[in-house]
């Protein structure tokens, strides 16, 4: 983790939210406690912080310094919301292409999703605050930059995302094995989002119960699976082949 992307201590992880520094992550040695500690729960649960309990080993390779049983990273980036994303891009005379992320975790999968999306001419990515990867020093550099030039998202929940895009005249489509259909026998000509799941539990059951359709990529092997970020790049250029 970069020095300059991380923030180490109670009081100072506390005062960085509170002064609307975009905070990505927070570490949390185990079985920590204290009245600054319940003060740092309660300010993220406010601000709606990803965190997660980690043993203290971890914190120490985070950092060499006094930490205080709390580590946090702090995105290189900014983020849109999801109303200025859609509408700005339909504003644009553009068709919309998005891809929607649910809880992606690894951040070279997802830095890897962020190249692809940025050669395919894909206008944003939209993300769930919680259990998402973090833009960090692993995201920047699988992206080789990417995720300096494309726009993304985070919301509070996937569906409501959907519920919106659909909304606004956008046909989601989610990658899933779950589907009789080929990728290649719908149509991914016109405004588009795309839904990628999960690494281990694929895409959610509750959002594949309201996308407007499901695809599968035809697999021939033993393996029976590809990597997200691959499977991810062959939807995204099925879908660049059909808009040609």
């Amino acid at each position: 983790m970069e020095k300059e992307h991380q923030i180490f201590g109670i009081r100072a992880i506390i005062e960085a939210i509170q002064a609307g520094k975009e905070v990505d992550k927070v570490f949390i040695q185990k079985e920590i406690s204290g009245e600054l500690m319940k003060d740092l729960m309660k300010v993220m649960k406010r601000a709606n912080i990803n965190f997660s309990y980690v043993p203290v080993e971890k914190l120490n390779r985070l950092t060499p310094n006094n930490h205080q049983g709390a580590v946090a990273t702090i995105s290189p980036i900014g983020f849109i919301e999801l109303e200025h994303l859609v509408e700005s891009t339909i504003a644009s005379g553009s068709k919309p292409l998005f891809l929607i992320l649910d809880q992606i975790s690894d951040a070279r999968n997802f830095g890897a999703i962020i190249r692809t999306a940025e050669c395919t001419g894909v206008n944003g990515i939209i993300v769930q605050k919680a259990g998402s990867a973090p833009v960090n020093g692993d995201t920047v550099k699988t992206s080789a930059g990417a995720v300096f030039n494309v726009p993304i998202c985070k919301v509070e929940h996937i569906k409501d995302a959907i519920f919106y895009l659909q909304g606004s005249g956008i046909k989601t489509v989610a990658a899933t094995e779950k589907t009789d259909q080929n990728i290649y026998d719908i149509a991914l000509n016109e405004p588009l989002a795309i839904i990628m799941g999960s690494e281990d539990r694929g895409i959610n059951p509750s959002v594949l119960k309201i996308v407007d359709e499901k695809a599968k990529l035809p697999m021939f092997g033993s393996i029976g699976s590809l990597n997200v970020s691959v499977a991810c790049g062959a939807f995204l250029y099925e879908t660049v082949r059909q808009r040609s």
